[in-house]
């Protein structure tokens, strides 16, 4: 028997290995994440901690660390101290006000420094470098600004109080007050304890990397020299500079391997930097830092019916870039589902009822390029919605051969290879013009939709099991009867967003139980028929759509997790409805 010491190989499990921090130049730049019930502390313990490196003098004489708003911030100051407010009616900083926390061990500029503020029952303290430098007891709960949460600048960015310099490891813990006396600063990168939710600023690899898993992080500024920035540069980006944490690791974890194991090779053998958890949390997916969203064809404006392919990078805020094209113009109303690796795009064709499609095609997500012939559906249909996992897609057949009727019919295809569809089963009620994929890696659903009777729209929801062939069963109703809407998922919770007579609803469900499904919160705009829809294990895409009388180009997103309202993410390049959506980072997939 062999062992195979993966803390040998792989960069993270050695001892010595650093960590990283990012850089912020001063001018327009800070992370920003969506306001979260994680960062509204109210009456209970938190603490709010990191280290800082300044490179320069406050704008006037305030540099932001972390901020929420009016509830509570912090800030370094020109005087080498640290600055804090807090508020419990969000309209005067009536609980704390200007709190400077200085002393013999104050924070320098060029020199690497430890934060932290706490808050124990009534009692805040402020810690530079492990020594108390600030107490305070205050009653009261902090109010709760629903702003998101800013590092590195003011909440909204408005460019007022920036911070110039390195930050490394910040975290935030609810419910849980680290320090309330004098301690020795960490040596070690920051871990996640039970009541952490937030731990970022850690990976000299990955400016959007949280240890928590829990959030979204969003970087403005001018990256282009990351990760070393210049003089004449105005970078935000990731850096290996440090505090020289290291990292605690299992030194002799790793892998057992029944057998022999070698490695013959001419070159030095090089692995990537990280354990497999930390590159990739869910080995049949991509983890949420890189998961790319593919938006495909539909109806642009003024273009017609169009065969364009976009993507996006899911945790970040921006444009849609072009991808390629599909192999054959089946844009109109197809199905879309993907592996890790593969995009799969099902049926389509173009509005009417002598135009469906029959043509299935594939591309690969990680790069760029036009789309290659798969095979073909049992029959020509378009206006379906869609399920998978890592090996198998299913797509409901939506609309009839003739263009004019609904149909219950499910098929199915083996993603990573090639070849024409099979039939898996029928759902419970033949219905169309619904989109978007929805599935855990066991479980498929199909929601609502348009059928040929009287009142025209259901709200049922249908589950199928990904691995067998047969007939889907009932797992109860939306929250009401729509069609052309938009669905997406992580593992664990599937999202509707908007719909027929462009409402600006969403509706979430649970995927591994059975039941009704419950309010999520509005889209910025309503919409129905969106250009597509996508998902990371944290973030859901919804992309353009139509809203009369105009198309749309908007790209809006959720937190998956959490409740709430659609957050601006960007534009698409076109104006654009009734394509279909696609991510290697989406729920079936773990």
């Amino acid at each position: 028997m062999a062992n195979l010491r993966v803390n040998k190989i792989a960069a993270s499990g050695q001892i010595t290995e650093n960590t990283g921090s990012v850089f912020f130049d001063g001018v327009n730049d800070h992370l920003s994440i969506a306001d979260s019930d994680d960062f509204s502390f109210g009456s209970g313990d938190f603490t709010i901690e990191g280290f800082i490196y300044p490179t320069g003098i406050p704008q006037g004489s305030y540099a932001t660390l972390v901020t929420s708003g009016l509830s509570l911030q912090t800030y370094f100051m020109s005087s080498n101290s640290l600055a804090l407010y807090v508020s419990s009616n969000g309209g005067s900083y009536n609980m704390i006000s200007t709190a400077n926390a200085t002393g013999t061990d104050s924070i320098f500029q060029n020199e690497w420094s430890h934060f932290a503020l706490t808050r124990s029952s009534n009692t805040f303290r402020y810690f530079i470098n492990g020594i108390e430098k600030y107490t305070n007891t205050v009653s009261g709960a902090i109010y709760n600004d629903l702003s998101s949460l800013g590092i590195g600048d003011y909440t909204s960015g408005l460019g007022t109080y920036e911070f110039q310099g390195y930050m490394s490891n910040i975290r935030i813990c609810k419910g849980h007050a680290v320090y309330t006396e004098n301690f020795t600063v960490p040596t070690r990168e920051l871990e996640v304890h039970p009541e952490t939710v937030l731990l970022c600023c850690h990976d000299g690899e990955n400016i959007f990397a949280d240890k928590t898993g829990r959030h979204i992080i969003a970087a403005y500024g001018d990256r282009l020299s990351s990760p070393t920035p210049t003089a004449t540069d105005s970078p935000i980006g990731i850096t290996t500079f440090n505090p020289g944490l290291t990292r605690s690791v299992d030194a002799t974890a790793g892998p057992t391997f029944q057998g022999g194991a070698g490695f013959v090779s001419q070159n030095w053998l090089t692995l990537p930097k990280g354990t497999t958890i930390e590159r990739f949390p869910n080995f049949a997916g991509v983890d949420a830092a890189s998961a790319r969203g593919i938006i495909s064809g539909g109806y642009y404006d003024p273009a017609g019916v169009v065969n364009v392919i976009e993507y996006l990078t899911i945790s970040t805020l921006g444009n849609t870039k072009d991808f390629g094209d599909l192999s054959t113009n089946h844009a109109h109303g197809k199905s879309g589902f993907a592996s890790n690796t593969r995009g799969i795009f099902a049926g389509g064709g173009s509005p009417g009822a002598s135009s469906l499609s029959n043509n299935i095609s594939y591309i690969t997500i990680a790069t760029t390029g036009d789309g290659k012939d798969f095979g073909d559906c049992i029959t020509k249909t378009k206006d379906g919605s869609a399920a998978g996992n890592q090996t198998r897609g299913i797509f409901h057949a939506a609309e009839g051969p003739s263009g004019t009727t609904a149909t219950n019919s499910l098929q199915y295809v083996t993603i990573q290879t090639s070849g024409n569809a099979i039939e898996f089963g029928d759902l419970t009620i033949a219905r169309t013009n619904s989109t978007g994929e929805l599935s855990s890696p066991v479980r498929g659903l199909f929601m609502g939709g348009y059928i040929p009777s009287s009142p025209n729209r259901t709200n049922t929801i249908d589950y199928v099991t990904i691995s067998t062939t047969s007939n889907a069963v009932d797992f109860g109703d939306m929250t009401e009867a729509k069609s052309s809407y938009g669905v997406l998922s992580n593992s664990t919770r599937g999202i509707r967003s908007g719909g027929n007579s462009a409402v600006n609803t969403i509706d979430y469900i649970t995927i591994a139980t059975l039941g009704d499904a419950q309010d999520f919160g509005d889209l910025t705009t309503g919409l129905f028929d969106p250009a597509g829809t996508c998902a990371s294990s944290i973030r859901g895409i919804i992309a353009g759509g139509y809203k009369s009388p105009a198309f749309l180009n908007v790209i809006q997103y959720v937190t998956i997790s959490t409740l709430g309202n659609a957050q601006d993410f960007g534009d698409m390049t076109s104006l654009g409805a009734n394509g279909a959506g696609l991510s290697n980072g989406h729920g079936g997939l773990g």
